[in-house]
């Protein structure tokens, strides 16, 4: 992966992660989201910003990883901006409490692997000399 997609992803990750630590912290629930229109808008800010950083990913990345799903995060994000109007709150709750952290955990892998490529071969056996 590239230095920069790798960039990307890991912000991605700060997104998510941050959002997931807002919805905690406020005792966000799914009744809330599919009522409330701040918390509607609270959410979504970050889910826009996770499609916006993957929709600028490298190709190549997104067909080295075709168990992720790239388009459907993208389409989310593209989704809620321009057809705001039709959103389906429930689609948009079970992302947050059920796809986005099995997404973001997959994110968690594809960095760890992409730092651990980092290290040049025998790197790791001087450090521990």
């Amino acid at each position: 992966m590239s230095p920069s997609d790798l960039r990307k992803v890991k912000r991605v990750l700060s997104f998510a992660d941050d959002l997931h630590a807002m919805m905690e912290e406020r005792d966000i629930t799914r009744e809330l989201v599919e009522s409330d229109q701040f918390v509607q808008r609270a959410v979504t800010t970050p889910l826009y910003n996770i499609g916006e950083y993957v929709s600028h990913l490298s190709k190549e990345t997104r067909e080295e990883h075709p168990d992720i799903p790239w388009s459907k995060v993208a389409g989310l994000r593209h989704r809620l901006v321009h057809d705001c109007e039709s959103t389906k709150w429930d689609i948009v709750t079970q992302v947050l409490f059920d796809d986005l952290w099995e997404f973001a955990d997959q994110l968690r892998k594809l960095v760890a692997d992409a730092e651990r490529d980092e290290v040049e071969p025998g790197e790791a056996d001087r450090d521990e000399a």
